[in-house]
């Protein structure tokens, strides 16, 4: 995609992330432009693998939400590798227009992109989903509020996967009782974890 000078900084060109890569499926080495914007954090290919590997069993057919979807890195590439549908709410505008512009690029009739704050979205109607990502800015206490809310309000199910990325240096994530975490590693800064409803 051919950018101008003006429009170079928001899009992250010649600089970190630039861009993320879908890295398995249908749409796979498909690179997107992501937005610079204050806590946006792609999670890195390397630690995308590693999810995927852990959330392939689970995926085909299974109906994805991510609360806080930034880039959209992780629904993207859960179609990508056989997911039915997906949901990214985010609440920035730039970002949002990203997304939608990457949704088409690709072609993602199964995406659905919803402007808005996360825990306004989690109030109201719900509907259960198999798999939520949940990787907020490090520096906001949106992982225990999601939880809580994911978990109390109907957005889940025995069963519902739940991946939280989270600072590495957190002893304790503050999730409900009845999340299983049955998957965690830390790479770095980042504590990356895969929990399960019981």
């Amino acid at each position: 995609m051919a950018v101008n000078k003006k429009n170079e900084s928001k899009l992250g060109v010649g600089r970190y992330p630039g861009f993320i890569r879908i890295i398995g499926g249908k749409w796979r080495n498909r690179k997107l432009p992501v937005v610079i914007h204050d806590g946006l954090r792609p999670t890195p290919n390397r630690i995308r693998e590693t999810i995927f590997n852990w959330l392939r069993p689970w995926l085909p057919g299974a109906r994805c939400l991510d609360v806080t979807a930034g880039t959209g890195s992780l629904c993207l590439e859960a179609l990508s590798q056989g997911a039915n549908s997906a949901v990214m709410v985010e609440q920035a505008p730039e970002a949002v227009k990203m997304l939608r512009s990457n949704v088409m690029r690709l072609d993602a009739q199964d995406a659905e992109v919803i402007q808005t704050n996360v825990v306004d979205y989690l109030l109201g109607p719900a509907r259960p989903f198999d798999i939520v990502f949940l990787d907020p800015p490090f520096k906001s206490d949106l992982i225990a509020k999601c939880a809580l809310l994911l978990n109390e309000r109907g957005w889940l199910k025995p069963g519902s996967l739940i991946y939280i990325e989270a600072p590495g240096h957190l002893d304790q994530l503050p999730i409900p009782d009845d999340w299983e975490l049955i998957r965690s590693k830390v790479a770095g800064q980042v504590g990356y974890h895969l929990a399960r409803k019981i």
